[in-house]
């Protein structure tokens, strides 16, 4: 149990959770975050254009690097399995203004994340219902689905364990269903051709295309740390915690490599495909080799799939808000902190997400450069995010202080940690190089940019409130 005063009032308020998670919820919960429709559809595009089939061996590259992550976060969550994972981590390992910042990139990648989501949604919604949507109507339609995963959020945890394992359902049918089909029935190209490109001068390089397409691939595994967002709403969260961040990466890895394996091999043409003149590869060939009538299935599926992840974001930043906000880390903190009386789930916290995401979807569909430098931003926030427990994690084991929860890497943590944090690091540097790929030149800072803006504006917060955040202790964990 977690009880505290508030900035705002001297009355003892109650910030003790449900546990109504158990391991199979906090990993579907994981799961539905990263999507393994959301997570290759949103990608395959523009990776097989931009380093032909052989990006491929990208994902298996990317997975190594984040099973390694997954690691370090299996320790943290065990050893602190508190709600807000990243920022409760951050502020154990390295003190309260480390972890404040840590969160404070964490939340807002969240968050936009979240807004992308949601946009990405409704223009799926919008065909299976066969609306012709402009921007206008598509944030319109993304401001629905808002309100509606805010309603579902309140509704309690039962209606979102409910949805998120019917989309599991759903989603493991469709891509490994679809994707047994493919190699089954519609094979086009034989195995050689995930190589092709490998021999082709600078195909390797720092500046090369295969890189390029590891950055794109760096957004299919991101999320598995969500499910210590909830870690206080979990049962037995020491137990269970470090196995549903563990295996939603590994499980989401099998099914994106098997369906991105079986689209490949069934490419009609791969040429016009990495040539550009196809755009949207994945739809094309569905419907080449399983004609027209696959197109309203497979959007309903995309639409399940961006759904469940918009839902695992959007419950994962308000617990992020709100545990902030029992920290006293947050101006309005005393409302922030708040918890519903039946179902004990952070109203206003979910309310801010609600309100937070609408002002974007408003600035999203008046310029659309807006939308890109969210889109662009979101994959590097999370490992601009990652890099803080990493960083402290290493620092602490080097340092002698580290004490292990029930899950632990033994002897080997230190090295492991380090590779993880090193990996994580050069993932970072190349998401976030300004490569020239936009047609607008200070896209491609976009990371940068929006760094340099959370930054400033998060000083300001901190230093307004330092002195007022409740201090980190080992002890207030039950």
């Amino acid at each position: 149990m977690l009880c505290g005063m508030t900035a705002d009032t001297e009355v003892p308020v109650d910030h003790t959770l449900k546990r109504e998670f158990r391991l199979w919820s906090s990993f579907a919960f994981a799961f539905a975050f990263i999507s393994p429709i959301v997570a290759l559809y949103g990608i395959f595009g523009l990776a097989i254009m931009t380093a032909g089939p052989s990006f491929w061996w990208a994902f298996l590259l990317v997975f190594l690097g984040q099973v390694l992550v997954a690691l370090v976060f299996g320790t943290l969550v065990s050893r602190w399995p508190l709600e807000g994972s990243i920022y409760q981590w951050s502020r154990r390992l390295l003190g309260t203004a480390y972890g404040w910042f840590a969160g404070w990139a964490y939340m807002w990648t969240l968050v936009i994340a979240m807004a992308t989501v949601a946009l990405g949604a409704a223009g799926f919604l919008a065909s299976v219902l066969g609306l012709e949507a402009g921007s206008g109507q598509k944030a319109l339609i993304a401001a629905g689905i808002l309100l509606a995963g805010t309603v579902l959020n309140l509704i309690g945890r039962q209606a979102l364990k409910l949805f998120m394992s019917a989309s599991i359902v759903a989603e493991i049918i469709g891509s490994i269903g679809l994707g047994t089909w493919l190699l089954l029935f519609h094979r086009n190209n034989d195995l050689g051709v995930l190589v092709r490109g490998f021999d082709s001068p600078g195909y390797l390089s720092l500046s090369g295309p295969f890189l390029v397409a590891v950055a794109f691939v760096g957004w299919s595994f991101v999320g598995f740390e969500s499910a210590g967002s909830i870690a206080e709403e979990v049962h037995e969260p020491r137990r269970n915690l470090p196995k549903a961040v563990i295996f939603s990466l590994t499980f989401i890895a099998i099914v994106v490599m098997y369906s991105s394996l079986a689209i490949i091999l069934a490419i009609p043409d791969v040429n016009a495909v990495t040539s550009g003149q196809v755009a949207d590869p994945v739809s094309d060939t569905l419907t080449t080799q399983l004609g027209a009538g696959i197109a309203k299935p497979v959007e309903t599926l995309f639409v399940i799939g961006f759904l469940a992840s918009f839902l695992a974001l959007q419950t994962s930043a308000s617990r992020v808000i709100w545990a902030y906000a029992r920290d006293n880390a947050l101006p309005g903190a005393a409302r922030l902190s708040r918890l519903s009386s039946g179902q004990k789930v952070p109203t206003v916290a979910l309310a801010l997400t609600t309100v937070i995401g609408a002002a974007l979807f408003l600035l999203s569909n008046l310029a659309n450069d807006v939308y890109l430098l969210m889109v662009n931003f979101t994959v590097g926030g999370f490992f601009i995010a990652f890099l803080f427990p990493l960083f402290g994690n290493v620092v602490t084991r080097v340092r002698g202080t580290w004490q292990p929860g029930p899950f632990d890497t033994g002897r080997a943590g230190t090295v492991l940690g380090l590779i993880a944090l090193v990996w994580a690091a050069f993932e970072f540097l190349n998401i976030s190089w300004p490569r020239p790929v936009n047609t607008v030149r200070w896209l491609d800072w976009s990371v940068w940019i929006g760094l340099g803006v959370l930054a400033a504006f998060g000083s300001a917060i901190y230093l307004g409130l330092r002195g007022k955040i409740v201090a980190a202790s080992v002890d207030d964990i039950r």
